[in-house]
């Protein structure tokens, strides 16, 4: 676990990032850390996947990764989702740190 980001750990060779996930809003966006996840409003309907779809390429756009690096672990369904991103947490959380949340 990063000790600046509690929303963000290292597992194995990759980074695990977990967010709180706020579908149907105007626009993709970032509000910042709830309850241990960094809390993401999404411009997406929560239906057939759309939502999680705009997080993978939101996350993959903004961390400047290809697509197939950023992967959702856990969380299909839920609010509540974990990310792989196969990226070093230094990246990562140079990011986190870029959203003024630190």
């Amino acid at each position: 676990m990063s000790p600046s980001f509690p929303c963000l750990r290292t597992s194995g060779t990759f980074c695990v990032l977990d967010l709180s996930a706020v579908p149907g809003a105007k626009r993709t966006e970032v509000v910042g850390l709830h309850d241990g996840a960094l809390r993401l409003r999404l411009a997406a309907p929560p239906v057939d996947g759309k939502a999680n779809d705009e997080i993978v390429a939101w996350l993959a756009q903004s961390l400047g990764l290809p697509r197939r690096d950023v992967q959702l672990l856990r969380g299909l369904t839920s609010r509540r989702k974990q990310i792989q991103i196969d990226a070093p947490e230094a990246v990562v959380a140079a990011w986190l740190g870029g959203l003024g949340l630190a």
